[in-house]
């Protein structure tokens, strides 16, 4: 179909600025052009409407996020999608085994007072002109360049404008066949790449579903039926046409008046192009079979017949613009608003190296604020809905942790043992009822040895969390500045380890001293001293007289403990060791506590030293210094990203500002 065998001579020139493919037979006759296929009245506001579309599609607002009314074409493959689209169009469109519409395909009907069809391709900024006789060819030719030249598909859309007499005002969108079974040369996920073409088409709530149903098949078994309602569940987008009437015309009628598969805007019965028949002689032959033949004649009129159909769709498509019309300008303005906003608050391109420096101190300044805010005042509000930046909170509680994680008492095995082995090896000789001080230091001294890794743990850890928040700080106020980031978060990973190691040696100092002598003048020792030896000599006299033969007592503070272990001992060896285990256990209580507050008060020192002090005077020095490296002299030379986004973000001004333009008239036309 199409004509004549596609030309063999092409001339290649430049129209507007637009690369245009011009093709061209120097041996064909003069081409008599078929007549139009549909007269009819329509309303005149409808080309306005869809002029404006076109230019926003043309101007491809879509990519801003902006959804446009479309008319999508969808079947099975062999549902005859092409025939309906020519009688629509009074075109030949490809034709052949398998797949032949293998892009989105934007057909663009328009009107046209002149007798002389217009018809072009464009792809890729490139422009096709054709001509009646040879379109099916262009557009083949045209899709091997977009899709290859096998038998795959491709999602870049090829546009076919089609001025003249008789058409309808439309735009649609013609999408590939649905097929499930991939033949030769036709990848194996041929379904897939299709099915995902399709809902990318038509998901959008402004899309028209326009789905082509063979009268031969049963309607709720079509796949193209199935991908409609999962986007438009109850129809209210999608009309259906019902092609090969003539072919299968017996239980037609029930079909569309039964509605199985829930179309919403209806249906439109239409009969094929049959071999050499014009577009004229089809539509007169439809025409004939839906008033005359005994089955098809009792459907009602006003749902047969491609008249019918492009009067339908022209109506849904303009009433479909009039109603997204004010979306549409809400949504570019409300576009046009956040890309401006989001290009003032790309830095100025700077010129001069004050400047840079100005804008450095800028950041730094900017940092420690917020710094002063999460690790200091406990504000927030540069972080609400990131709970690992609400520093005051998330450091109180690692606090929190450390302190139950250093109280926890430790498993006793065999109840003052350790204080009986440390009493026999620090025995003197002299007065039996003395407890020599060396033994109390080395038990202090084993319990300190148990736990001195727990508080250089618990600072490690937390200047690591604090490095996070501080490098999280840094990224965001130089985002705008990714030539000098990576200088700016090394600068501030040296300052924290550099704080980190001053505060592990403070803490082990800490710990350590602990080791050195006891002391306290806290009252609560001698409290706790006094309430747990007063148990100790009915404890000595149950362990020595075996007293109801126990093996276990109950000793105030001590809870339940093993003694048959003890009975081997002494009474005075005991009474020291039970003696000495009060003394060291009233005494750790305070040392616990005594570790946490000074490693707390330590902790808070140095946050409020680095975030008022050393911050700004640290990472300064290192990138301003004479050593620095030239790293703020770098800002003067904008990254290749941020040159990206600016010169996207005025793109996508200039294309919003003309889409701004393009909608405005019609629609105060609209709203008139």
């Amino acid at each position: 179909m199409g004509g004549s065998k596609m030309p063999n001579v092409y001339e290649i020139n430049v129209e507007g600025g637009m690369s245009s493919l011009s093709i061209a037979n120097t041996n064909l006759h003069e081409h008599v052009p078929n007549e139009a296929p549909i007269v009819s009245s329509y309303n005149d506001r409808i080309r306005p409407l869809l002029d404006t579309v076109d230019r926003l599609r043309n101007l491809n607002v879509m990519k801003e996020g902006i959804q446009l009314p479309t008319i999508v074409v969808v079947g099975d493959q062999s549902s005859g999608k092409s025939s309906v689209l020519e009688s629509l169009a009074g075109i030949s469109l490809p034709r052949g085994q398998g797949i032949c519409t293998r892009v989105p395909l934007v057909m663009r009907l328009q009107r046209s007072t002149s007798p002389e069809p217009e018809i072009w391709l464009e792809f890729n900024d490139k422009r096709v002109d054709t001509d009646e006789e040879h379109i099916a060819e262009a557009i083949s030719i045209t899709t091997e360049a977009i899709a290859g030249s096998g038998k795959g598909v491709s999602d870049t859309p090829l546009t076919l404008h089609v001025k003249k007499a008789g058409v309808p005002d439309l735009t649609m969108v013609d999408l590939p066949g649905i097929t499930r079974v991939p033949v030769n040369g036709q990848p194996e996920n041929i379904y897939e790449q299709i099915s995902g073409m399709i809902m990318k088409y038509i998901e959008p709530q402004e899309s028209i579903i326009l789905n082509v149903l063979s009268a031969t098949v049963d309607f709720t078994t079509c796949e193209s039926i199935r991908m409609s309602r999962q986007v438009d569940k109850t129809g209210e987008r999608t009309l259906a046409v019902v092609t090969k009437a003539d072919m299968a015309p017996e239980g037609l009628l029930e079909k569309v008046m039964a509605d199985d598969v829930s179309i919403g805007l209806g249906y439109v019965c239409v009969r094929n192009r049959v071999g050499d028949e014009t577009y004229q002689e089809a539509r007169m032959q439809e025409e004939i079979l839906f008033k005359t033949h005994p089955l098809l004649s009792m459907i009602d009129h006003d749902i047969v017949g491609i008249p019918v159909l492009a009067k339908k769709l022209m109506q849904i498509q303009g009433t479909m613009i009039s109603r997204c019309l004010p979306d549409i300008v809400q949504k570019i303005k409300e576009k046009m608003e956040v890309s401006y906003f989001e290009l003032n608050k790309l830095p100025m391109v700077m010129t001069s190296t004050q400047e840079a420096l100005m804008t450095f101190m800028n950041i730094i300044g900017s940092a420690k604020e917020c710094l002063q805010r999460i690790l200091v005042q406990g504000d927030f509000i540069d972080y609400q809905d990131d709970q690992t930046m609400h520093s005051t909170a998330r450091l109180a509680d690692m606090l929190g942790q450390f302190s139950n994680n250093l109280h926890a008492q430790p498993v006793i095995e065999e109840f003052l043992m350790d204080e009986i082995k440390v009493l026999e090896e620090c025995k003197t000789i002299g007065l039996p009822n003395f407890i020599p001080r060396s033994a109390f230091l080395a038990i202090l001294s084993q319990r300190i040895d148990a736990i001195h890794t727990k508080p250089v743990e618990f600072i490690t850890e937390t200047w690591d969390y604090i490095e996070g928040v501080l490098l999280s700080v840094l990224t965001k106020y130089s985002e705008n500045f990714p030539q000098i980031q990576s200088s700016i978060k090394r600068a501030g990973r040296n300052l924290i380890t550099k704080i980190k190691e001053q505060s592990v040696n403070r803490v082990i100092e800490i710990v350590e001293m602990e080791k050195q002598t006891d002391y306290t003048c806290n009252p609560e020792y001698m409290t706790a001293y006094t309430q747990k030896i007063a148990a100790q000599e009915n404890f000595i006299y149950t362990v020595v007289n075996n007293y109801s033969n126990v093996h276990s007592l109950t000793a105030y503070g001590f809870g339940e403990v093993t003694v048959s272990h003890l009975r081997t001992y002494d009474a005075q060896l005991l009474r020291q060791a039970f003696d000495m285990k009060v003394r060291i256990t009233a005494y750790w209580t305070i040392v616990v506590r005594r570790i946490v507050d000074n490693l707390a008060l330590y902790l808070q020192f140095s946050v409020k030293n680095l975030v008022n002090n050393q911050f700004h005077k640290e990472i300064v020095a290192d990138l301003v210094s004479p050593g620095g490296g030239g790293e703020v002299e770098k800002m003067l030379e904008e990254s290749p990203s941020m040159t990206s986004k600016r010169e996207k973000l005025k793109n996508s001004i200039k294309v919003l500002k003309e889409s701004k333009e393009a909608v405005a008239t019609i629609a105060d036309q609209n709203s008139g």
